[in-house]
């Protein structure tokens, strides 16, 4: 098992998670990939997608602070309402670069958890709409099942609207 994936199965034990580690054979980098893979409807897959934040109440300084934003596959995260519900002024979308320094995870394998500090989630309220919802475990490969209440047990995440239907 990835290194990343180990410790993203040993945070869900400790924390008392209902779903364990599963390996794909193919990569799920996207929704659609994922989907596909465990035969789901693609507004149950959990993107993790790490943006930039900066400005007013959330990043006072002129630095960057990573937001995680936990997203139904079904939607594309409005940026816009992202920074109104963080209090920035503006947020973008990060570089892989960023994303690894603040995740230590690959693009395509962002873990809701697992990260070497805590960054703020928000995760979509679309998610409660599945009984079973697949996050990613830390590498391309690998996925985990959860709920969305799980979910945002376990990341200490904020429910919140923040998408717009995918075209």
């Amino acid at each position: 098992m990835h290194p990343n994936t180990r410790r993203v199965a040993d945070l869900l034990a400790a924390r008392g998670a209902g779903g364990t580690v599963r390996e794909l054979p193919d990569s799920a980098r996207t929704a659609a990939a994922a989907a596909a893979q465990l035969g789901c409807d693609v507004g149950a897959i959990a993107n993790s997608l790490v943006f930039a934040a900066r400005g007013g109440d959330f990043s006072p300084s002129d630095g960057l602070r990573p937001v995680l934003v936990l997203t139904s596959g079904a939607h594309r995260v409005d940026t816009t309402k992202v920074a109104v519900l963080l209090g920035a002024a503006e947020v973008v979308r990060a570089t892989p670069e960023f994303v690894r320094e603040h995740t230590g995870q690959p693009i395509g394998g962002v873990a809701p958890l697992g990260h070497p500090a805590p960054i703020p989630t928000l995760v979509d309220e679309w998610l409660d709409r599945h009984e079973v919802v697949w996050a990613a475990a830390g590498h391309p490969h690998t996925v985990f099942p959860t709920s969305f209440a799980e979910l945002c047990r376990l990341t200490g995440g904020t429910p919140a609207d923040v998408g717009r239907d995918a075209p």
